[in-house]
């Protein structure tokens, strides 16, 4: 395989401007190896959907990602008759005379009336020359009897259509599953991957992160950027700020010219970091420049 090794899978990410810590790298190891699903848990935006992005581009692959959300079933992700062709094709072989109940019903439950979902798609797609990764993305939003769905294809690659038999994969995707842990995932499913908690990055990875992903900005600003964010996440907020908004907030410091922070411009950006109304009150104004007094004792004390 092209990543051979831990350190060659750390290499590759990196190469792609993903900064992974060699934990991460180790889980994605293991998981290409062993061909078993990869299952990331941990806050919104502290990028686990973005490492199946990557993945995918790491391996000259096809990503395909299945969004899930409440209600979603099997007609949605896995496979659906095509109904009006169906019917289309009954009337036509009815007016056929002498043809039977048991040859319709052969006619018109064939593959060519099939419409299929990302889950099928990801079994049926894969090749050596371009491999698929099958992004299972925020399961917890979906409904608990869906992944019942799941774990037939977790464990063998294969779905199962009644009118047509098994299918199964004769390339087996690279899975990556994805939660926010907005509720509990049940053991059936985790036990068929292999788990991986993505935190918050520690200082130096996030700001090698912001190095990585927003190259033109200050390397002062970029610390201080980052310093602030991580006095911020000890506030108690309804949403603490992850990655991403640490990029974008990176990104609009720079399209306004900024060298430095204060506590004028962190309260006129704060829409970027925090998205919830009461977060953004209980942070702007004497808060900020508390949080900003600190961030600098924090890179101060770095220093020494």
């Amino acid at each position: 395989m092209p990543y051979a090794s831990i350190e060659a899978v750390q290499e590759g990410l990196r190469a792609h401007d993903y900064i992974a810590d060699r934990s991460l790298a180790t889980a994605l190891f293991l998981a290409l190896n062993m061909q078993r699903p990869l299952f990331l848990e941990g806050e919104a935006g502290v990028g686990k959907t973005e490492v199946a992005k990557v993945l995918a581009t790491m391996l000259g692959g096809q990503l395909i990602r299945l969004q899930c959300y409440e209600g979603l079933d099997v007609n949605t992700a896995v496979y659906e008759w095509n109904y009006a062709r169906q019917i289309l094709q009954i009337r036509m072989l009815e007016a056929e005379q002498g043809q039977d109940r048991s040859v319709i019903q052969q006619e018109i439950f064939g593959e060519s009336y099939l419409i299929k979902r990302p889950l099928l798609n990801a079994l049926e797609a894969g090749t050596k020359e371009v491999p698929i990764v099958l992004l299972i993305d925020e399961l917890d939003r979906a409904d608990e009897e869906f992944e019942a769905f799941l774990l037939e294809l977790l464990s063998d690659f294969q779905i199962t259509i009644p009118e047509i038999g098994t299918i199964k994969a004769t390339i087996p995707p690279h899975v990556v599953i994805t939660s926010n842990r907005t509720r509990e995932i049940h053991d059936a499913l985790k036990r068929r991957c292999l788990y991986h908690w993505v935190d918050y990055p520690a200082f130096e990875k996030e700001l090698a992160i912001i190095r990585t992903r927003v190259p033109g900005l200050a390397e002062s600003l970029a610390k201080q950027v980052v310093a602030f964010l991580h006095e911020l996440r000890t506030t108690d907020l309804y949403k603490q700020p992850g990655v991403a908004e640490t990029i974008d907030w990176s990104r609009a410091l720079m399209l306004l010219g900024q060298n430095e922070l204060n506590a004028e411009v962190v309260d006129d950006t704060l829409g970027t970091l925090l998205k919830y109304r009461d977060d953004i009150s209980k942070v702007s104004g004497s808060q900020a420049t508390t949080l900003l007094e600190q961030a600098r004792v924090r890179l101060a004390d770095m220093q020494h």
